[in-house]
């Protein structure tokens, strides 16, 4: 699937970028997103967190229980703190604030089964926790900066995270041990995702390389050298077909994963992309950036982690003001 244009589509302090197939009409200026026909549709803000952290939140996850469908988000902060939030009619209501790490949190996910979380701090460990009693499971040592970005693998079993010495590591979740470390033969890395389908792993550098392995082979299958800055964010597609980059040279780009080619360069953000995430519905993606221009107003507020839920129907997004947004979306 190979996308002719892209729309994007400025929120509060979030970008939706729509893709399709056939031309679509640019939307310069409000709040909304341009669907098939030319049919306009607003975003709006549902609900408003304020003072959920009481330093800047650096990154969020959004995640659904398997078992009983309650939907979980988890914040975390340079406060050191990673917060427990249960999304129910339509509000956050905090459940548990997890304590532990000595430094701030840089970034958390949460398991596809939705009842474990992970978190990784400056303090250069990583932390598990169990969703449902707010207890810690594990703490890995992840050795010196060695614990940035992480992420959970398609089947909950291992999280990734990056090293300051262009390493993936890749540990157990039960076990906490080191079971797979994949080399980029690079610098720092900054961002971490694996493909829905478990095929792939890709990781974003500081020097702006962006390198693709094989999960099954640890083989290094691609390396990218479309942005000239640190990448501070990655993300595929539903489909596994597309991977998208955000970085710090102000570009978003969409990459076919399996050819290893360009498909689509978005420009005009004007500072750092900090954060990008697909929609569930595989038509388009959202993007956090350093600052946002709506209507001629600019906020000067970071935007560090943005996020959908499950079924697409909501983006939470998160930054500087320690507060935490909920967008309604369109269906």
């Amino acid at each position: 699937m190979f996308y002719d244009s892209c729309v994007e589509v400025a929120l509060a302090d979030v970008l939706v970028v729509t893709c399709r197939q056939q031309k679509a009409p640019a939307l310069l200026g409000g709040v909304g997103e341009w669907r098939g026909g030319g049919v306009g549709y607003l975003y709006s803000i549902l609900f408003k967190q304020e003072q959920a952290h009481d330093d800047a939140i650096w990154s969020v996850a959004w995640g659904k229980n398997r078992n009983d469908g309650s939907e979980t988000v988890i914040s975390g902060s340079l406060d050191d703190l990673v917060k427990v939030w249960k999304w129910n009619e339509e509000k956050l209501d905090l459940k548990w604030t997890l304590e532990g790490h000595q430094l701030g949190v840089v970034s958390v996910d949460i398991s596809h089964t939705g009842t474990v979380a992970a978190s990784s701090s400056l303090d250069a460990h990583i932390r598990i926790w169990d969703l449902e009693t707010g207890k810690q499971i594990k703490s890995i040592d992840a050795g010196p900066v060695d614990a940035w970005s992480l992420a959970f693998s398609p089947d909950s079993q291992y999280v990734a995270t990056g090293s300051h010495i262009g390493k993936v590591n890749i540990f157990g979740v039960e076990t906490g041990k080191k079971e797979h470390s994949l080399d980029t033969r690079g610098k720092f890395i900054l961002s971490i995702a694996y493909s829905p389908d478990g095929k792939y792993l890709a990781s974003g550098a500081i020097d702006g390389i962006i390198n693709i392995f094989d999960i099954a082979t640890g083989k290094l299958l691609h390396t990218l050298e479309g942005h000239a800055m640190p990448i501070r964010s990655l993300t595929f597609s539903p489909d596994s077909q597309l991977l998208v980059t955000a970085s710090d040279d102000g570009y978003i780009k969409i990459y076919d994963v399996q050819h290893a080619n360009l498909a689509g360069t978005l420009s005009g953000h004007g500072s750092w992309v900090l954060n990008v995430a697909f929609c569930p519905d595989d038509t388009h993606f959202v993007s956090s950036h350093l600052k946002c221009t709506i209507n001629m107003y600019i906020f000067n507020s970071q935007v560090w982690g943005v996020q959908y839920n499950g079924s697409g129907s909501k983006i939470v997004s998160v930054g500087d003001d320690q507060e935490i947004h909920i967008y309604d979306c369109p269906t």
